[in-house]
């Protein structure tokens, strides 16, 4: 009798620290503490030799194609508003290689001044200098857009003072957009028109909301970046002109 009470109290030991193992454990932070590591040559000292020497012929093959010329900028290539050469000329080269890659008439190409990374001074046009350009994977798409939201899109256009377009012209009075035109003509309210941009701002990203409405959507697996570089190679005297596109009035 004795042995049958004793392996209850085993067994009901048994079943509670089993219950009590599956329990979850409240857990709190005692302390904590932070300290900025700088990614700089402090580092070296604890590097994966072994592993740097593996990557090295790879580095330098990489190293070998970045530096490939493949143009030349006559002047320095700056990027600000309203407008620029480095802007008109991005915005320049996405119309032309979007209507090449897609057989459309593009009648506006839209490049955000922020996804332009850097400037280029006067000289060789390398590949790196592309990528340091638009490092971003970014895609082309061609957006169905009305006229209405091309005006709207002409109004953030004004908001923001100024970004890379080719095709609109534009005066910006006081942060309000007039005299909008298209290719040289008035843009009708309920005509549909080819845009040529990124993917990213086809979402409406970057205060460009307007992109967001197009009724149909042509996308490519193409980025922005591959499509300079074929531009250059086809236009390899890299340079544009600030022509009046955006106007400011003050």
């Amino acid at each position: 009798m004795k042995s049958k009470h004793l392996l209850s109290a085993i067994c009901l030991v048994a079943i509670a620290l089993v219950i009590s193992s599956c329990q979850r454990r409240q857990m709190h932070v005692d302390s904590s503490h932070e300290a900025a590591i700088a990614v700089n040559q402090s580092l070296d000292e604890i590097a994966d030799t072994a592993y740097l020497n593996i990557l090295e012929p790879y580095k330098v093959r990489l190293n070998a194609e970045l530096d490939e010329v493949i143009g030349h900028a006559p002047e320095a290539m700056r990027v600000a508003k309203p407008e620029s050469n480095m802007l008109n000329w991005s915005a320049d080269a996405l119309r032309e290689m979007a209507h090449l890659k897609t057989g459309k008439d593009i009648d506006l190409a839209v490049v955000n001044i922020g996804g332009l990374r850097c400037e280029w001074e006067a000289g060789d046009i390398r590949l790196r200098n592309v990528y340091e350009l638009m490092p971003f994977d970014n895609k082309l798409v061609v957006l169905s857009l009305s006229g209405k939201d091309l005006l709207d899109l002409a109004q953030c256009f004004a908001d923001t003072m100024g970004q890379g377009i080719s095709g609109m012209k534009l005066t910006i009075r006081q942060r309000k957009a007039e005299n909008v035109t298209l290719n040289g003509k008035k843009i009708v309210p309920q005509m549909l028109y080819q845009v040529a941009t990124s993917d990213y701002l086809s979402e409406g990203n970057d205060h460009m909301e307007p992109l967001a409405n197009y009724t149909a959507i042509e996308k490519t697996d193409i980025t922005i970046r591959d499509l300079y570089i074929e531009y250059i190679k086809l236009h390899p005297m890299v340079e544009a002109k600030v022509d009046g596109r955006t106007k400011v009035i003050r």
